[in-house]
């Protein structure tokens, strides 16, 4: 693929378009935190990551971890 047209794709997904639709607000909360807090802790006990990838999925497993901690106290 040619950098033009790799950078003409990047045009057009950042592009508003006629024919897209309305992009919805996001909606994350805790509950789907907590939920992506048990997912990796699944697939890190299956195996799901490699070697070299378990610093990265620790790192940001615990900053979730962390993160949910601190909502936990203020409530």
């Amino acid at each position: 693929m040619t950098e033009d047209v790799k950078t003409q794709q990047k045009t057009d997904l950042n592009s508003p378009s006629a024919e897209s639709p309305q992009q919805q607000p996001a909606d994350l909360n805790i509950s789907d935190l907590v939920a992506l807090k048990s997912i990796i802790e699944v697939a890190s006990q299956r195996g799901a990551f490699k070697a070299a990838e378990l610093e990265a999925v620790g790192k940001a497993f615990n900053k979730l971890n962390n993160f949910l901690e601190s909502v936990a106290k203020k409530d």
